[in-house]
């Protein structure tokens, strides 16, 4: 496997553009299109919020009763969701109005949508924007890297990763595009996410590889512990690749999950390092649990902790917070055995050990929390399973920009 430079375009069939819609913003691109020049196989993962926005309706409906997807339209700037039915009728006419554009079926177009919740969307300007996307699609880098961007709504950074491997002796690509930066928690994916690969696999084993790669990534991820309402992951093949179909479990179908799990960690990390007013990616390593499910649980408690993100920020080596946050988590374990460490590009330092602290140096630890991505490592001695949890600080800039987000 090698990661490349690339994006959605990367994939053979494939190719994306970006337009100024000006549905909530102006003067930026706010619309995004991905296109494969041939159906493809599309499988998804969705908010497990109850209130769900109407692209995840939409969305859940293509995925789960149709084949052959052939285009992706996302807007950012208007969530459309809390929007009733004139929503969910946007979405009707967006496919409809892409259809149209690019020739295909409307039950081939996938919608997704980001930004202020409770807003109705201006069809006319969805549907000039679907104009100016269609004449504008390109296969090259550029075009990938414009489509990143206009997805965006607090992000600071687009979020890309790409990546080649073989399969039966074919060079196949994946490749993912994704946006998220606030109300992100792990409950499905929490985010938009946009993956494609030319590698030939059946639908089914395409929504199995989906199901279980997000589990331990982009459900590993926590900003603020808000969980979307229109939280969405989208991942079509168009087989382009010309391996032997992957239909069944066996090495074929593991290297592919392989690849596909590269591509979700890239993008859940390049989420957690950039959520709102965040300085710093933040790691959490659960190791030497007794099953998955107890380094799981422990992760999640201390990478959601507003205490511990806190003191990330502060570059403090507050190690109470994070033992404290591994006890409320119902998961069971043995606080005086606990060994803790603290490790980023600046070196790596034994926090506690057996429950109590190794007398370590402050000054050290707050060189090494001062990096922009640091680690923290707890080993609660009781088996051999891991979990890797992945969030940020919170700073005082979180708040400014949530309080001023409608604006």
């Amino acid at each position: 496997m090698k990661k490349i430079d690339g994006g959605v375009t990367a994939p053979k069939g494939f190719k994306a553009s970006s337009a100024a819609a000006g549905i909530k913003y102006q003067n930026r691109m706010d619309m995004a299109m991905i296109y494969a020049e041939v159906p493809c196989h599309a499988a998804g993962t969705f908010t497990t919020n109850i209130v769900k926005a109407a692209p995840v309706k939409w969305d859940q409906d293509i995925v789960y009763n149709h084949d052959g997807a052939r285009a992706v339209i996302v807007n950012s700037g208007i969530a459309n969701a809390c929007t009733g039915e004139e929503g969910f009728s946007i979405c009707q006419k967006t496919a409809a109005a892409a259809a149209k554009a690019l020739d295909i079926p409307p039950d081939s177009v996938l919608v997704a949508s980001t930004g202020v919740i409770g807003m109705q969307i201006p069809m006319d300007r969805l549907e000039g924007g679907i104009e100016k996307l269609s004449s504008a699609l390109a296969d090259g880098r550029e075009a990938a890297a414009s489509a990143a961007k206009a997805i965006m709504t607090t992000d600071t950074l687009p979020k890309e990763t790409a990546y080649t491997f073989t399969l039966g002796g074919r060079e196949v690509t994946i490749a993912g595009m994704c946006k998220g930066s606030g109300m992100i928690h792990p409950n499905m994916c929490t985010m938009l996410g946009f993956i494609t690969t030319d590698a030939c696999i059946s639908k089914e084993m395409l929504q199995k590889a989906l199901s279980e790669t997000i589990v331990d990534t982009f459900n590993m991820v926590s900003v603020d512990g808000d969980t979307s309402t229109n939280d969405t992951v989208l991942l079509l093949s168009s087989a382009l690749a010309g391996n032997p179909e992957i239909t069944e479990a066996g090495e074929d179908y593991e290297t592919f999950k392989a690849a596909l799990t590269a591509v979700a960690t890239d993008l859940s990390k390049k989420i957690a390092g950039d959520g709102e007013g965040a300085t710093a990616l933040f790691e959490v390593r659960i190791i030497g649990a007794e099953s998955k499910a107890q380094a799981v649980t422990l992760a999640k408690s201390v990478i959601t902790s507003s205490l511990v993100k806190a003191a990330i920020y502060g570059h403090d080596a507050n190690w109470g917070r994070i033992l404290c946050a591994m006890g409320y988590s119902g998961a069971t374990f043995d606080p005086e055995k606990v060994d803790l460490y603290f490790e980023s590009a600046a070196g790596k330092l034994k926090i506690i050990e057996n429950g109590i602290s190794t007398g370590y140096s402050e000054e050290e630890a707050t060189r090494i929390l001062s990096e922009d991505a640091v680690t923290a490592i707890a080993d609660v001695k009781m088996g051999d399973k891991s979990a890797t949890a992945w969030g940020c600080d919170l700073t005082y800039d979180y708040v400014k920009i949530n309080a001023d987000y409608r604006s």
